[in-house]
């Protein structure tokens, strides 16, 4: 298989929506999406903590009416989704419960439990039994606390579907993908410190993002995809007044994949070209780093933000957010980033 293959899912499977770090605002974001559009009840399994999601119910029916909080059918495995009664939300129980767990305190014991349910629904979807992973959000100190060897959902979704296939991570490459209404980016780096990021805008690295972008666009129904290359540095080197890397890596990666077929164009300045993006002129930017990419995406609509893993062989989704501890138990937190993730899995799926 390549890495880029997506995996055909049984028809009519549900999507699977992991519950996050139990002490965060993915367990009620996930109980206020569905009350605020109940269809979802029949399309949706959370991989979860039983007891946390009805805790989660609870405090969502407090700010979105009717009242009662909406009813957890706890299914013991996936494949009785099926028999799920009408109107309740779907649980699998997917980790070991969590006890004690406080809303908005980070421990090793949320952590291991949002762990255990990132595998449970990545195994799931390798296993084509679900349609698509839509992952509410971790808690990177919490993951690191349970002992958790990655940074962060996008390396430990590479991990796992590279352990299923029998190869190492670094043979099934992905990209971060963000995108919010008129901009989407994808990421050359993700979550390594600033100095290592330069040192990630190798041919390589730029070269296979470009041919993962590509390919993951054109899955989606872009003929040609039009893909913007930002430059590293200030008005992307200005002929090499600020830098080398436009001159020596990143023009010559463009023109080999322009030699490809592929429509990429610059390297292109990296202060202009995200707005060049959002009126038209392209339909994604590869951004050299983590925050050159997600800062705009995230001024532009972090409530309609969606986080999309490419390179994997199956779907897969999330909230452009964290786990907001200062807001967890509330009910307040807004479920539209969830929602828009959501559509984009069932939407991504249907290709």
């Amino acid at each position: 298989m390549k890495p880029s293959e997506t995996l055909v899912p049984t028809p009519g499977s549900p999507v699977l929506v992991t519950m996050g770090d139990p002490a965060g605002i993915g367990p009620e974001i996930i109980a206020l999406a569905v009350r605020e559009r109940p269809t979802l009840l029949e399309h949706l399994v959370v991989a979860g903590d039983v007891e946390t999601m009805r805790r989660a119910t609870h405090i969502a029916a407090q700010q979105v009416k009717p009242t009662l909080p909406t009813p957890i059918a706890e299914l013991t495995q996936l494949s009785q989704w099926r028999q799920t009664p009408p109107g309740c939300l779907a649980v699998v129980q997917a980790c070991h419960a969590p006890v004690d767990v406080a809303w908005g305190q980070v421990s090793a014991v949320a952590g291991r439990a949002a762990a255990e349910c990132i595998r449970f629904g990545a195994e799931a979807a390798l296993r084509k039994e679900v349609v698509a992973l839509v992952t509410a959000p971790v808690h990177k100190k919490a993951l690191a606390s349970a002992g958790v060897q990655h940074p962060g959902h996008t390396e430990m979704l590479q991990s796992i579907a590279a352990e299923h296939q029998g190869t190492s991570p670094d043979q099934l490459p992905v990209r971060m993908m963000l995108s919010c209404p008129g901009l989407r980016t994808v990421l050359v780096s993700i979550h390594v410190a600033l100095r290592e990021a330069l040192a990630a805008v190798s041919f390589e690295q730029v070269a296979e993002t470009i041919r993962l972008t590509h390919a993951h666009f054109q899955r989606c129904g872009f003929a040609k995809p039009r893909i913007a290359v930002a430059g590293l540095n200030p008005h992307a080197g200005e002929g090499g007044l600020f830098g080398r890397e436009e001159i020596d890596v990143i023009a010559p990666v463009i023109g080999q994949a322009q030699g490809e077929g592929i429509d990429a164009t610059g390297p292109h300045a990296p202060d202009t070209v995200f707005m060049r993006a959002r009126q038209g002129d392209f339909d994604v930017v590869i951004a050299m780093y983590h925050d050159q990419g997600l800062i705009p995406v995230k001024l532009l609509g972090l409530d309609d933000g969606v986080n999309t893993t490419i390179g994997l062989p199956f779907v897969r989704t999330s909230p452009d957010h964290g786990t907001a501890m200062d807001l967890a138990g509330t009910g307040t937190a807004s479920p539209l980033s969830l929602l828009a993730a959501i559509d984009a899995a069932m939407g991504a799926s249907t290709h």
